[in-house]
C-alpha cells in the first residue's frame, strides 16, 4: 500500500512540476513578446518624431540662372509634400549674400559661386558646409539668327559692337572677366547688370547685340536669344554651393528641399536645364 501510494503520487508530482514549468516559460514567453512589443512601439515612435513630415513655407535665395530649374523643383517638393510651399527670392548672388548676412529671413542659400556663399559663411549665417549640386558654363548670347556673326570672344571687342556683361561682383561677370583676361582681352561693355537675367534681357530686348551669360540662360531662353559657345569658357566655370541657413525658420522642410535638389530627381531637372554635374 505504501508502495502504490508513492509510486502512485509521483506522476501528480511530476505533472505538477511540468505545469509549473509551462505555466513558467508561457509566463517568460508573454513578457518577452510585451517587451519585444513596447521596443518595436518605441522604434516607430522614435522614427515617427524623427521623420516629420515637412510643412509651412521654406524660403530660398537663389541665384537668378537657377530660377526656371528651381521652380520645377519647387513645385514637385509642393506636390510631393501637401501643406508645403516654396517661396523664392532669385536675384543676383552678391545682393542675395548680403541680404541674408543683414538677417533677411530665409531658409536655403543656393549660389552661383563659392565666393558668393563664403561671404555667408564667413558671417557664420549658414549651419554646416555647403555642397556643391551643380556647375555652369559661359555662352556668348546673340540675337536670333546671330545678325553680327559673332563667333568668338575676341569678337565681342569689335568697334561699334554693343555688348552687356554682368556685373563683376556677380558670378557671371567675374566668371566673364576671367575669360577675357586668360584671353587677354579688353572688352567695354555698355552696361553692366545686376544678375545674368538682366543682361540676358538686354539681347531680347535689342538693346545689345550680344551679352556673356550661361548656356542654361540661353537654353532657357528658347529661340528668343542664340548661343555661341567658346572655348575661353572652360576655363571660367562656375561651382553652385547650396546651404542650409543657420537661423532657418523652417530648416526641417528646408533640409528635405536642399535633399530633393542634389537627388538623382533633382539632378536630372538639372541637367535638363543644361547645368553641369558637379
Amino acid at each position: 500500500m505504501t508502495t502504490r501510494s508513492v509510486s502512485g503520487s509521483r506522476p501528480r508530482v511530476r505533472w505538477t512540476y511540468r505545469a509549473v514549468g509551462g505555466f513558467a516559460l508561457a509566463a517568460m514567453a508573454l513578457t518577452a513578446c510585451s517587451s519585444g512589443d513596447s521596443d518595436d512601439s518605441s522604434k516607430e515612435s522614435d522614427s515617427g518624431s524623427s521623420s516629420k513630415k515637412p510643412s509651412g513655407t521654406v524660403t530660398v535665395f537663389a541665384a537668378a540662372s537657377l530660377k526656371e530649374s528651381f521652380t520645377a523643383l519647387g513645385k514637385t517638393f509642393e506636390k510631393e509634400h501637401p501643406g508645403t510651399k516654396v517661396s523664392f527670392n532669385f536675384g543676383g548672388s552678391d545682393a542675395l549674400a548680403a541680404s541674408i548676412t543683414s538677417g533677411a529671413p530665409a531658409d536655403v542659400f543656393a549660389a552661383a559661386s563659392p565666393k558668393t556663399m563664403k561671404t555667408v559663411t564667413d558671417a557664420k549665417d549658414a549651419k554646416g558646409a555647403p555642397a556643391t549640386f551643380v556647375r555652369n558654363q559661359l555662352e556668348i548670347a546673340t540675337l536670333p539668327g546671330n545678325p553680327k556673326k559673332i563667333a568668338t570672344l575676341k569678337d565681342l571687342t569689335r568697334s561699334g559692337l554693343k555688348v552687356a556683361l554682368c556685373a563683376k561682383e556677380v558670378p557671371c561677370g567675374s566668371a566673364a572677366q576671367k575669360a577675357l583676361d586668360a584671353s587677354k582681352l579688353k572688352l567695354t561693355p555698355v552696361s553692366y547688370e545686376q544678375d545674368v537675367k538682366g543682361a540676358l534681357t538686354k539681347v531680347r530686348l535689342k538693346e545689345v547685340d550680344a551679352s556673356v551669360v550661361y548656356k542654361t540662360d540661353v537654353k532657357a531662353a528658347g529661340g528668343k536669344v542664340a548661343g555661341v559657345e567658346f572655348p575661353e569658357s572652360e576655363q571660367a566655370i562656375n561651382d553652385y554651393p547650396i546651404a542650409l541657413l543657420k537661423n532657418a525658420p523652417n530648416a526641417e522642410a528646408a533640409t528635405v528641399f536642399i535633399d530633393l535638389v542634389k537627388s538623382a530627381q533633382g539632378q536630372k531637372v538639372l541637367g535638363e536645364a543644361g547645368f553641369l554635374k558637379p
